[in-house]
């Protein structure tokens, strides 16, 4: 049985106790720290949001504390000279003292620069340092970075390799072991070098030595070893978002700063320290609005203004995001009473959360999960509120971490996973090599996807971090969400017998069937006389097919087919079909269906979207799932009904005549162009899932293509032509291996499932019924009379499996089943796409 952790060590009781001494929890509201979440953060309630670096949340107070600045004061351009415009000037010259008196220094030290973010800061920074390149008589300039550094630094040589200055990558363990000192006749040159590194890795949360600032510049560390002056680039993104920065004792030459990182708005606004020594050094070129003492338009001539913020922001700045910062700096105060005490409060949660992490095991005393550290969580000025991890199952192997946030969704608990734009932190604690990130990139993984195992070897991992607001409730529900998954009732996990090969023997030539390498491949196979001709009557009713792309066949159920891929085999069937006329809704049951370009007519045509265009899926609202549109070919309209409502219906005809919007779907992962369906259908479905919502529909002049994707022993597929799914026009899926899950499950669910029920939560369009179960995983191609398929691939499943169909309610056990049945990876169905031979 697995050790699983005693109700005591998740105690709030216990948590106190295993705090680090000097790391006060709550800010002195204790265990009261409930009632400044209800008041400031009503809107994570039911929700642990744990990827406070990837950004902080905005407490209530802070919005009406700004809404109402704005409401009483009227703010004009400060390019300006008038009233209003003096208003806004002076209010953001205050900001910037704020600002300096935040990380405690002042102007005559330090010049705040606002930009768009963090990342722009750093753009600035390469741009302007006064570097000298390669191939002058004076030694060149170096850029060097610390390898656990974020994306945007490493970018940086991507611009100062077109200057001809030559970069160089940094290990962590490798600047502690740097020779300290240069000879004597080469301490006086002077040629500018640049350092950078992170003051908090965003991957890890380890805190690098501020005290390299100062060691760097005198002299007693050096990167590399070259003649020249060093200056020191601080990433502060990550670690001024819960530490305090006192710049007056660690004074880097630039710190880059993004507010959203601190305040959660605004987003879009960041920030450069420039050290007033390095600045008047800075270069510049370009020159936009605000930014000239004066220039000629006829002539090469230009003269910048005195002051170094003002030469360097370009245009009008975001004058009333800044304002929003006043706001950020007096909320924060009040609620927490300074960084230093936030530092305290996140530490100990992340402390505590480590501590159990760490210890959690299974019965054969393997751990629960890998933790990325380089410290032992047991100094705050050593390691920040940030806990990077990858699950292991009972045999030491990693579990995607896409499937780790699916499972964390199920819980309402937010997570970030991946490599979070650390590629090199990335590589360090996975073992991965650059020759693997290239054969990575090679086999379609890129950086953001959900690609998480490649070759049973992860390519990323999981972060949790605490902010502010973070409560020890964040901290409880997480790891008791952990021990749930992984712990509980795994004594019970059997997993599911093995794939059953379909067999490859020889058939009689007037079956035989090829592939594009014109080599046999296993084909599942349903006679033609289960295929139906279109009526002849629908030619008198109107244009037909409904859309040009439609073929004049059609699928169809069929009870008794036979396959004729294999001597002596039990009989594959084609059970049931489903088409989902708007995406993410109920199902429609057919016994046949005519099939089009896309995939069967009108499958996935409509979406439903939120106020912002945005797509919505039963992840988002799981009632979507009781909205059943069904499709009259004769009458030429979608029906629409839902419990309670009275029916609506949709013409199916697609109305070019309405202006196209064009819209991105992150869901569907690819740009589709649509066109609203009108106000009454609007309102009906806001009405039933009670939130603004609008039915728009695929627009037939502009139909999405597929990425490309490896077919499964095949070449790589073309672009083929996608309504408003995901991946593939169709999703197949066999009853064997669904009537096995329904078995694995049983024991684990209170209720029991029916089979039906089972089948509907998968969403295919095609089910079959074969003898084997997942001996449809080895199939290439699939032909079903005259219609033929080639299987694109098998397709992970998402939480939306753990909605009941019929209800709308939720069962988190069945994803987790499911990854208990299956292993690392939930494949449970095959993509399918049509061609013709």
């Amino acid at each position: 049985m697995p050790r699983a952790m005693a109700g005591e060590p998740l105690s709030f009781r216990a948590f106190l106790d295993a705090r680090p001494a000097g790391c006060e929890y709550g800010y002195g509201h204790g265990h009261g720290l409930r009632a400044l979440r209800d008041r400031e953060f009503p809107r994570l309630r039911g929700i642990t949001y744990l990827d406070h670096a990837g950004s902080a949340l905005f407490p209530e107070s802070l919005l009406k504390a700004f809404t109402d600045d704005l409401r009483n004061n009227v703010y004009g351009n400060p390019h300006s000279q008038n009233i209003s415009s003096k208003l806004t000037y002076d209010t953001i010259e205050h900001v910037r003292y704020r600002i300096l008196q935040h990380f405690h220094t002042n102007a005559e030290d330090y010049t705040i620069i606002f930009t768009s973010g963090c990342t722009a800061a750093l753009k600035l920074i390469a741009e302007s340092f006064p570097w000298i390149p390669e191939g002058t008589k004076q030694p060149s300039s170096r850029f060097c970075y610390l390898t656990d550094s974020h994306t945007s630094v490493v970018g940086m040589r991507g611009i100062t390799a077109s200057m001809n200055v030559l970069s160089a990558p940094i290990k962590p363990k490798e600047i502690l072991v740097a020779e300290s000192r240069l000879p004597g006749e080469e301490q006086n040159c002077t040629t500018p070098h640049l350092f950078s590194y992170p003051a908090q890795s965003n991957f890890s949360g380890t805190k690098y030595p501020l005290s390299w600032i100062q060691d760097i510049k005198s002299g007693r560390l050096c990167p590399i070893k070259l003649p020249g002056k060093w200056f020191v680039l601080l990433d502060a993104a990550s670690y001024v978002s819960t530490s305090p920065l006192d710049l007056g004792v660690h004074q880097a030459d630039f710190i880059p700063i993004s507010f959203y990182k601190i305040f959660g708005f605004p987003t879009g606004l960041g920030a450069l320290l420039v050290n007033n020594r390095i600045a008047p050094l800075l270069r510049k070129t370009y020159f936009g609005g605000g930014t000239a003492a004066a220039y000629l338009a006829g002539e090469d001539f230009y003269f910048p203004r005195k002051s170094i913020a003002e030469r360097f922001e370009d245009g009008t700045v975001s004058f009333l995001d800044i304002i929003a910062l006043k706001h950020g700096f007096d909320v924060l105060e009040k609620l927490t009473g300074g960084m230093e005490k936030i530092k305290q409060h996140t530490f100990a949660l992340a402390h505590y959360t480590y501590t159990v992490l760490s210890n959690l095991k299974y019965a054969n005393g393997a751990p629960v999960v890998r933790i990325y550290s380089d410290t032992d969580f047991n100094n705050p000025d050593a390691q920040g509120p940030i806990i990077n991890f990858n699950v292991l199952d009972e045999n030491g192997q990693v579990l995607g971490f896409a499937q780790v946030d699916s499972m964390a969704s199920l819980h309402n608990i937010h997570v970030r996973t991946g490599c979070f734009c650390n590629t090199g932190a990335c590589q360090m604690h996975l073992g991965i090599s650059n020759e693997d990130i290239q054969r990575n990139l090679q086999a379609g993984h890129v950086c953001g996807d959900n690609i998480d195992l490649l070759d049973g070897r992860p390519t990323g991992s999981v972060r949790i971090s605490f902010g502010y607001m973070s409560s020890f409730e964040d901290a409880q529900t997480f790891l008791n969400f952990i021990i749930a998954t992984r712990l509980s009732n795994s004594d019970a996990e059997i997993p599911l017998q093995s794939v059953t090969k379909l067999p490859t023997e020889s058939v009689p030539d007037d079956h035989l069937s090829f592939n594009k390498a014109d080599k046999l491949s296993p084909i599942l196979q349903i006679p033609d006389r289960e295929l139906r001709n279109i009526p002849s009557e629908a030619g008198t009713t109107g244009r037909w097919p409904p859309e040009p792309e439609a073929e004049s066949m059609r699928a169809a159920v069929s009870e008794t087919a036979v396959p004729m891929c294999r001597k002596g085999g039990k009989p594959i069937t084609v059970a049931k079909i489903y088409l989902y006329p708007i995406k993410s809704c109920s199902a429609f049951e057919v016994t046949e269906w005519p099939v089009g370009n896309q995939g069967l007519l009108y499958d996935r045509n409509w979406m439903v979207v939120n106020q912002n265009g945005v797509c919505m899926t039963q992840k988002q609202e799981p009632r979507l799932c009781l909205v059943k549109p069904s499709i009259d070919l004769k009458q030429k309209i979608m029906v629409i009904q839902a419990e309670g409502m009275d029916p609506i219906s949709v013409p199916l005809e697609d109305n070019t005549g309405k202006e196209a919007v064009t819209c991105e779907s992150k869901v569907c992962s690819h740009r589709v162009k649509t066109y609203d369906c009108g106000e009454r259908i609007a309102g009906w479905l806001s009405a039933f899932l009670g939130r603004p919502c609008r039915l728009i529909r695929q627009s037939s002049d502009m139909k999405s293509k597929s990425h490309q994707k490896n077919t499964k022993g095949l070449s790589s597929a073309t672009n083929i032509s996608l309504s408003l799914v995901n991946e593939a026009q169709y999703l197949l899926i066999n009853v064997a291996s669904i009537l096995q899950l329904k078995e694995h499950i049983s024991a684990r669910l209170k209720e029991p499932l029916e089979i039906e029920e089972l089948i509907r939560r998968f969403r295919a369009n095609i089910v079959i019924s074969a003898p084997e179960s997942f001996e449809e995983e080895e199939w290439t191609e699939i032909s079903i009379g005259a219609l033929q398929f080639q299987v694109v691939g098998p397709c992970s499943r998402c939480q939306i499996i753990c909605i009941d169909q019929q209800s709308g309610e939720r069962n988190k056990e069945i994803l987790q089943s499911l990854s208990a049945a299956r292993g690392r990876k939930i494949l449970y169905q095959l993509g399918l796409k049509y061609f013709q031979c």
